[in-house]
Order: structure tokens, then sequence, then C-alpha cells
């Protein structure tokens, strides 16, 4: 049984602080998870593999997270949600940090994977404990300032890293990447001691079923697969940009990093989609954020620095404001049903994850294979599925409606 906390209201001191703890756990998490993106051209160098391969540095840690998801809410059941959001942090610094001293390429796989299975006790356990310890009036802006938090750390990992690399290798961002999260996460645990977010007895969502029981729901099981395709088309992407960036026309180099300047645009998309759910509906701003997908794929066609710009700009935009908007939506409908909210939060980072680890992998696969027609073609494909999705959202609510009306 839970023992429900005093709910937090802005403009008061619990409030900023636990938003300043999740909003820097959300950054440095983000950060470690993505700071390989912009350096797979360096990393197939050094290692000598094959550019089809060098995808595997992000989908080993996604796929990793997606062990480390299935336990992460159970152990903070017991354990509690601040010592596991901290220990999250140390560890996932700590395997970075091994990481950077690995000899090989396997070895190097191997504390990525290790990494994105300590990664995954922070975002699940964020997601939660906002709903449940934010005032329900300002939930959905907490939410969109988490989900900004977690742009700042991705646009952190896409920027400096290229040129970081330029001056010491892949090793040195790696160096800092690490070291900085574990800084976080001591810092996590000097703020928050003594103050655990929530308060639970045996038996309120600690098994390890509570995470599928989620994906049993039928509207739950859809907003978690439009976050899955959604993360699909960005990662796609952006795994791929790197290669077409250093290749024919553009040959850019260190200073592909200016192009990355497009990924801070995103960091507005989660307040900007929160009022238009607010004046629309949840629904129908996941519905423009599938169309400004489509629209970003189109933009990037062009071999020209500039559309590749506004098309990175506009990907960056609509991924973040719709990921903030599904998960936001999938906790709420947990919390109002009485169902385990770290579960619900546990199922869409499972499936918004497994988007990211096979498009990871394959991007890389279809780039080498078929150039940036196939990545464009994957686009496509991604951003018409999250339509059909959402179309199969509205039909899944006016059928909750009827059966509500007749009952």
């Amino acid at each position: 049984m839970r023992v429900a906390p005093a709910l937090l209201r802005p403009r008061t001191s619990a409030y900023r602080t636990t938003m300043l703890v999740v909003a820097a756990g959300g950054l440095v998490n983000f950060a470690l998870l993505y700071y390989v993106q912009p350096l797979l051209p360096a990393l197939a160098h050094d290692f000598g593999v094959a550019p089809a391969d060098s995808g595997l540095a992000l989908s080993v840690c996604t796929l990793g997270m997606l062990a480390g998801l299935v336990i992460t809410g159970p152990l903070a059941d017991r354990l509690g949600r601040t010592r596991v959001m901290a220990a999250s942090l140390v560890i996932a610094g700590a395997l970075s940090l091994l990481g950077a001293f690995a000899p090989s390429w396997p070895l190097f796989l191997a504390a990525r994977a290790a990494a994105g299975i300590a990664l995954a006790g922070f975002p699940s356990i964020a997601l939660a404990t906002l709903r449940e310890r934010i005032h329900e009036d300002a939930h959905a802006r907490a939410n969109a300032t988490y989900i900004a938090a977690t742009a700042v750390g991705g646009a952190l990992a896409r920027v400096f890293p290229g040129p970081l690399a330029a001056v010491g290798g892949w090793r040195l961002p790696t160096y800092l990447f690490g070291a900085v999260t574990v800084l976080i996460g001591v810092f996590v645990v000097v703020v928050l001691r003594g103050r655990e977010n929530t308060v639970r007895t045996a038996g309120a969502s600690g098994d390890l079923g509570a995470t599928f029981r989620a994906l049993a729901d039928r509207r739950t099981a859809l907003l978690c697969l439009l976050g899955g395709v959604n993360m699909a088309v960005f990662v796609g992407v952006y795994n791929a940009v790197a290669f077409r960036l250093e290749a024919a026309p553009f040959t850019l180099g260190a200073s592909e990093a200016l192009v990355y300047l497009a990924y801070p645009i995103g960091i507005l998309a989660p307040a900007v989609f929160r009022l238009v759910s607010t004046r629309f509906s949840r629904r129908t701003t996941a519905g423009a954020g599938a169309v400004l997908l489509a629209v970003a794929v189109a933009v990037l066609i062009p071999s020209a620095l500039p559309t590749v710009l506004v098309g990175l700009g506009i990907l960056t935009f609509g991924f973040l404001g719709t990921h903030g908007v599904l998960s936001a939506w999938v906790v709420d409908a947990a919390h109002r049903a009485g169902r385990s909210t770290t579960g619900a939060s546990s199922a869409y980072l499972l499936v918004y994850y497994l988007g990211s680890t096979v498009a990871g992998a394959a991007s890389t696969s279809l780039w080498s294979a078929g150039g940036w027609a196939a990545i464009t073609g994957l686009g496509f494909v991604m951003a018409a599925v999250s339509g059909i999705l959402v179309a199969a959202l509205r039909s899944s609510e006016r059928r909750g409606r009827s059966i509500r009306t007749t009952r």
C-alpha cells in the first residue's frame, strides 16, 4: 500500500529542489546515452570497424536500458527512489569512464551495455516521481521542464563531442561525460538525503510484472508504440547524419558540430506542445508531431547545409514535443486508473528505447547499403506508422467513451 506524500506546488523550496535534481539527472542521463552519435565515424576509424557496425555503440546502450527498465521499478519501491536514481547516475558514469580505457571494440560495447542497464534507473523513476509528487495543476509544466532538461542534455551530446574529439580523440568526451554524470549522481544524494520522494510499503508495485501489465491496457500500449516509433525516426536520422556530413558534398569533419546547433531548438518544444495540448488535446498534438517528423524528413532530402540545419531543427522540435506529451500522458492515465505509475513509465520507456535500439542498428546499415535515400525511406515509413497509431488512439478513445455511455 502506498503512503501518499504531500503534493508539491510551484514557488516552494521543496518543488524547486525536486525539479532541480530531476532536471539535472535527466540532462546527464540523456547526454551520456547519446554523446556517441556524433562520434560514430571516429569510433569506426579508431576501432577499425565498418560504419554499419558503429551504430552498436548506441544500440547496445539502449538495449541495456531495456533490460534495466524491467527491474528499476521494483528496486525503487524496495530501496527508495532517491537511492536508485543516484546510484543509476554514479554507476553509469563510472562505467563510461571505464569504457574510455577499453582497448578493443567488444570491451567498449560491453561497457556501453552495462552503462545502459545502470542508466535505466533514472528516467522511469523520475517521470513517476513527478506525477506522484507534483500537484495536479503543475504536473504538465513539471514534466515539460524535465523533458526540456533532457533536450539540453541531448544538445550537449551533439554539439561538444566533435570539437572535443578533434582535440583529444573520442576518449576525451567519454572521460568528461562520464565524470560529470558521476558528479550529478553525488549531487542527487547530497541534496535529497533524508528526503525520499515517495514512501511505499510492500505490495505497491514492487514486482516485475508491473511493467508488462501496463502494456495490457490498449491505450497505454498505443502510446508506448507511438513513443517507440517517434524515437526510431529521431535516432535513425541522427545516427546516419554524422556519416552524411563527413561524406561529399559536405566533408565537414569536426566542424559538423555547428550543424548540431539545430538541436537546442527542441528545448522549447515541450513547453510549446504542452500549451497546444491544453488548448486542443493530447491526441491532436501527437498527430501534429507525426506531421512534423514527416516534414523534417522531406526537408532533409536535398544535399544542402541550410536544409540539413532546418530539417534537424524541425525533427528535434517535433520529436521532443511529442515525447513530452506522450510520457506525461502514460503516467497520468495510470495514476487516474489507480495503476502503478512506475510500471507505466517503465513500459513507455521500454518500447521507446526498443525503437532506439532497432533504429540505431538499422540506420547505419541502411546508410552503408543505400545512402541517404534509404534513411529517407525509413523516416517516411515510421512517420506514416505514427499517423496510423494516432488514428488508432482516436478510435480507442471513442470506443472507451461509448462503453462508458452504455453502462
